[in-house]
């Protein structure tokens, strides 16, 4: 079922990179994408980008989501349950995103996939 959100890990190495700069790396890259497109909204190649940025994003959510719902996750449940609840949002723009585009939405998704992504760096957000 997750085969096609592992492809969100594409060409990532496993063995020289942590969990953390993976999940960092990936949602840097799922940011980026999803910055481009809102740069760009006005090209003739928009839908197609647009598109793909946020199964992109989606893809890496629903393995967040999947990871945290987990018995296993030995996350506090307090962070487990804020993450879903970050998660949850995140399902909800990206498909009110589909349904009604416009740049001005991927605002939200873009901070919170580049304050994550610092976050599992340990880097403040503005340096990236």
């Amino acid at each position: 079922m997750y085969s096609n959100a592992l492809k969100a890990y594409e060409s990532v190495d496993r063995t020289t990179m942590s969990g953390r700069e993976t999940e960092a790396r990936v949602l840097t890259k799922a940011a980026l994408k999803l910055k481009s497109c809102q740069d760009s909204w006005h090209t003739a190649r928009r839908e197609e980008k647009l598109d793909e940025a946020l199964k992109y994003t989606q893809q890496i959510w629903n393995i967040f989501q999947a990871e945290l719902s987990n018995k296993e996750n030995p996350l506090p449940h307090q962070v487990k349950l804020n993450l879903l609840r970050l998660a949850s949002f995140i399902d909800k723009r990206i498909f009110e995103t589909m349904a009604f585009p416009s740049p001005e939405k991927l605002t939200a998704i873009i901070d919170i996939n580049r304050n994550i992504a610092a976050g599992l760096r340990n880097t403040p957000p503005d340096v990236q």
